[in-house]
């Protein structure tokens, strides 16, 4: 699940363009999107959100594999009634054979940036800053896969703004230009090209969960949180006579022990903030997001799911609407067999903490607290040279 704690950021026009034809030097005011007035943020606490945010890949990968099989049992379900038969065999043909050939590489590897973004949900204002963002490496000549999570806040001078914004940035120039662009900014920090992109909007949990009848999640501790917001109240002036604002607010709760839940539980759980004791915490907060994604996964990856081919073709319709990509099936096929058959060997890798450091507020950085390089802002080599060695 995506981290919401972003607020705001500054929007600005970028008339000179890069090597991609992105534009990204003027600097004129526009209008306002929102981004986060945070203070420094702590290496133990950026480190727990990044590990957060890699129980999100579980989920990716297992929709990943969902969605091929859905395509063969649909396949075999449907016959030959109405389907693009060539287009249905390649995906078998490539699940079942992995020709790696047929992928674009580097090095023995193909390398996809995931990006998670809030999307439509109520409680976030900029749906399209990417907070989720890692590189997924998998290898071709063995069954590993390497993951790195990318922190949000690494401040990219040549746009004058954070990596999570790269993605609104390339479709503010280019309609659907977002993962080109975000895939480019993101090499100079990595080092290393990157083939594929995927954007995922994690908006579309909800109807997954619906999708699979509900998930069975035990809650550790009961809870209550009497400000949990009202869609569609989120300015209601409450007649003028409540300066609490009450009116945008209803209480929920949770009581401890094993449960089903479907999509709308299932998010006020993830997202509730303001719980009273332990639960009002993020450490609480992201341990939730993690049962409920780890509840995902395994019904996604039970039996009676994968071998009912309309439950997998309507959770399929879901993932596509929830997901934006250069990657064509096939492609997609191959690259969910050679994540499948590394499933035992997926190591999970975040930036050491002696190779970045937390400037000061300034307004260097637009005011916003930031991550940059230990050498220096834009600096990326030795941030390139811990990548290779990981994924070399």
């Amino acid at each position: 699940m995506p981290d919401h704690s972003t607020t705001h950021f500054r929007r600005l026009k970028r008339d000179a363009t890069n090597s991609e034809g992105i534009s990204i030097t003027k600097n004129e005011k526009i209008a306002t999107p929102k981004v986060e007035k945070k203070t420094k943020v702590g290496y133990s606490r950026w480190r727990r959100k990044i590990l957060s945010h890699v129980t999100a890949v579980r989920i990716v990968i297992a929709a990943l594999f969902l969605g091929v099989i859905a395509l063969a049992s649909f396949l075999a379900f449907k016959g030959s009634q109405s389907l693009d038969i060539p287009l249905y065999y390649n995906i078998a043909y490539n699940f079942v054979t992995a020709p790696v050939g047929q992928l674009a590489s580097y090095g023995g590897r193909t390398n996809i940036l995931v990006m998670g973004k809030a999307g439509g949900s109520r409680d976030y204002d900029s749906p399209d800053l990417t907070d989720t963002m890692m590189l997924v490496s998998v290898s071709l000549t063995d069954h590993n896969v390497k993951i790195i999570s990318i922190p949000r806040d690494t401040w990219i001078p040549e746009i004058r703004a954070k990596i999570n914004s790269a993605y609104y940035w390339g479709n503010q120039k280019t309609p659907g230009g977002g993962i080109t662009f975000a895939k480019a900014i993101t090499e100079e920090v990595v080092g290393v090209p990157i083939q594929y992109g995927v954007v995922i909007d994690f908006s579309g949990f909800k109807d997954i969960i619906d999708e699979l009848g509900g998930i069975q999640v035990n809650v550790v501790n009961s809870f209550t949180d009497y400000y949990y917001p009202i869609e569609g109240k989120e300015n209601d002036t409450c007649g003028g006579n409540d300066p609490q604002f009450m009116c945008r607010y209803q209480t929920i709760s949770f009581k401890a022990g094993p449960q089903t839940m479907d999509g709308d539980t299932a998010l006020e759980f993830v997202r509730s903030r303001h719980a009273e004791g332990i639960e009002g915490t993020d450490i609480a907060r992201e341990a939730r997001q993690e049962l409920v994604i780890d509840a995902i996964k395994n019904k996604l990856i039970n039996k009676k799911t994968y071998t009912d081919p309309r439950k997998d073709m309507a959770i399929l319709k879901v993932i596509l609407s929830s997901t934006q990509t250069d990657i064509d099936y096939p492609t997609a096929a191959i690259l969910a067999r050679r994540v499948y058959d590394s499933k035992n060997s997926i190591g999970n890798y975040i930036i050491p903490q002696e190779l970045i450091v937390y400037p000061p507020v300034s307004k260097i950085y637009d005011m916003q607290a930031v991550i940059i390089p230990a050498l220096g802002s834009g600096k990326w080599s030795d941030i390139n040279k811990w990548v290779a060695s990981v994924i070399q």
